[in-house]
């Protein structure tokens, strides 16, 4: 179920059959300076049902064009939130300006099933060929750089 909050925001419609993501849109216009991030409203609240969860990911387009992303994506709604499903975007381009306009695509909506989860106290847990190997424990990743042009 989904209910608008603001007249004229805009109701995320399926962009292709089957597609994973729910496009989110502005409900407000937002002008982001470089490196600067500020959080969005989009006009609408959703009620998802019980043993659901709904994740607030970034468009690959506004990352790959622009060099904006979400900061805490993904960003996470329960089951139970009923207010407005609001974004907060990172401008990462440290050069230019972004503007949001009303109605932008600003972010995607997934909803995924969630399974019951029961943690249960142990004096050890059981060991994994991975350990305890975190950060950095499978060594460095390649990074192709571009050079620029002489």
């Amino acid at each position: 179920m989904i209910e608008v909050l603001v007249q004229g925001a805009v109701l995320p419609p399926p962009a292709h059959p089957g597609d994973a993501g729910i496009d989110l849109s502005a409900a407000e216009p937002v002008h982001l300076l470089p490196g600067g991030r500020a959080t969005i409203g989009t006009g609408v609240r959703i009620a998802l049902p019980a043993g659901t969860v709904g994740l607030v990911v970034p468009r690959s387009g506004l990352a790959a064009r622009h060099g904006v992303t979400i900061v805490n994506a993904p960003g996470t709604i329960d089951a139970g939130y009923r207010g407005e499903i609001r974004v907060t975007l990172l401008n990462t381009d440290l050069d230019s300006a972004f503007h949001v306009s009303v109605g932008d695509r600003i972010a995607q909506l997934i909803v995924l099933p969630l399974p019951p989860v029961r943690l249960v106290p142990v004096a050890a847990l059981p060991g994994s060929h991975r350990g305890t190997g975190g950060f950095g424990s499978t060594g460095v990743a390649s990074v192709v750089r571009e050079e620029p042009p002489l």
